[in-house]
C-alpha cells in the first residue's frame, strides 16, 4: 500500500512511525492550560487565569543556513532550541509570557534518528523558554530538500496584560539602554559566516582555532541563547520600558523597532568586548563595521530600557541569573530614529 507514492519519496509510513515520538516529547513541555494531545487537526490551550485584560502576542520564525552547520557536523539536537528561541524571544520582548510553540519540519529523505534529535532540541527550547510544544507539521518535499537536509521553522503565541505592553510609547529621552549578552552568532547571519570561514577561509567544521579554544562548527553550532524566562523574571524586579531581540539586521536594525519618533539609540562601542568569533569574521572577510553591525548581534543578544535611575537595578538581576549585563549606552533626541555607535 501507498508504494507509488513511496517511489516518488514520501514514506506515510515514516510520519506513522515517528508519531510516538513527537506525543512524547512534546507531553515534557506541557503546561496546564494546554488541552488534549498533539496530532489532531489544531491544538488547543486555554488563557492562564489571572489576567485582567489579556494580549495574544505571536511570532513566527526559523533558523536559516544555520541548519546547514547541523548537517555538516551531523548535529541535529540544538537546532530545535535554535528555533524556539529566535520566536519565544520576539514575543517576550513585548512583555509576553510564552504560551504555546508549533514547529514547521520541511525533510527531503530524513532518518528517524535525525527527526528524533530535531525535536530534543525543540523541546528543550520550549522547556527552557517555558512554552508548550502543542503541534506542528513535518512535510515530506524530496523534491525540493537534498537527502538529510531539511528546513525548520516555527510559531510562538504569548500574552501579556493590555496595560503592560513593553515598547516605544514608554521610551523617552535619557531612558538607558542595557545589554545582555548573546551566546555567540544565534541564527543570523550564518550565510555571511560560512561563506568568509568555510569557502574563503578554507576551514572545515573540524578546524580548531585557538581564539575560539574549540572548533569552528562547535562555535557556529552553539544554541542561541533563550532570554523569555530571565526577560519575564527581570521584568518584576525592574519596571522595563521596552526591550529589543537582537536578532537578523542587528542592533541597527532591531533598536529602532522599539524606539519613539524623534529619538535614537547612542550604543557606546567600548562598554564591551566583542566576542572572538566576530572579529574572526570581520578581519578574514573584511567587512566593515557597518555591515558587521547590521548583520550579526556583535555578543549582544537582547537590550532592555529601563529609566536611568533603574539601570544598575536592572544590571543587578540580570547578573543574579548569571547573564553577563551592562550599560550600552542610552537614547538621545534626534531628528532621525536610529542607531550611533560612538
Amino acid at each position: 500500500m501507498n508504494d507509488e507514492y513511496r517511489k516518488s519519496g514520501v514514506d506515510m509510513d515514516w510520519d506513522k512511525a515517528n508519531t510516538p515520538v513527537i506525543q512524547r516529547l512534546g507531553r515534557s513541555t506541557l503546561r496546564p492550560e494546554v488541552l488534549g494531545e498533539i496530532g489532531g487537526f489544531g491544538a488547543f490551550c486555554r488563557l492562564p487565569q489571572g489576567y485582567r485584560q489579556p494580549v495574544l502576542v505571536s511570532g513566527a520564525d526559523g533558523v536559516g543556513t544555520k541548519v546547514l552547520i547541523a548537517c555538516l557536523m551531523d548535529k541535529h539536537d540544538t537546532v530545535g532550541i535554535d528555533c524556539v528561541a529566535m520566536n519565544a524571544d520576539d514575543v517576550v520582548v513585548s512583555g509576553a509570557e510564552p504560551l504555546f510553540f508549533l514547529d514547521y519540519l520541511a525533510v527531503g529523505d530524513l532518518s528517524s534518528e535525525r527527526f528524533e534529535a530535531i525535536l530534543t532540541g525543540l523541546a528543550e527550547g520550549c522547556r527552557q523558554a517555558g512554552c508548550a510544544l502543542i503541534g506542528g507539521e513535518t512535510s515530506q518535499m524530496p523534491s525540493v530538500y537534498r537527502d538529510g537536509h531539511y528546513d525548520l521553522a516555527g510559531f510562538c503565541v504569548g500574552v501579556v496584560e493590555e496595560d503592560e505592553i513593553l515598547g516605544d510609547r514608554r521610551v523617552t529621552p535619557g531612558s538607558v539602554l542595557i545589554a545582555l549578552g548573546s551566546s555567540g552568532v544565534h541564527s543570523n547571519g550564518h550565510s555571511l559566516a560560512r561563506r568568509v570561514l568555510l569557502e574563503e577561509g578554507h576551514f572545515t567544521v573540524d578546524s580548531h582555532l585557538d581564539d575560539l579554544a574549540r572548533t569552528v562548527g562547535e562555535e557556529l553550532l552553539e544554541p542561541t541563547r533563550i532570554y523569555a524566562q530571565d526577560l519575564l523574571a527581570i521584568k518584576k524586579d525592574v519596571p522595563l520600558l521596552a526591550a529589543s531581540h537582537i536578532t537578523g539586521g542587528g542592533m541597527t536594525e532591531n533598536l529602532p523597532r522599539v524606539l519613539p519618533g524623534g529619538t535614537s539609540a547612542i550604543v557606546e562601542c567600548n562598554s564591551w568586548r566583542v566576542p572572538p568569533i566576530f572579529s574572526l569574521i570581520q578581519s578574514m572577510g573584511q567587512v566593515d563595521d557597518e555591515e558587521m553591525f547590521s548583520v550579526f548581534n556583535m555578543g549582544v543578544g537582547m537590550v532592555l530600557i529601563v529609566a536611568g535611575d533603574h539601570h544598575q537595578q536592572c544590571i543587578d538581576s540580570a547578573k543574579a541569573r548569571g547573564l553577563e549585563a551592562w550599560c550600552l549606552g542610552e537614547v538621545r533626541k534626534s531628528a532621525d530614529r536610529g542607531v550611533r555607535y560612538v
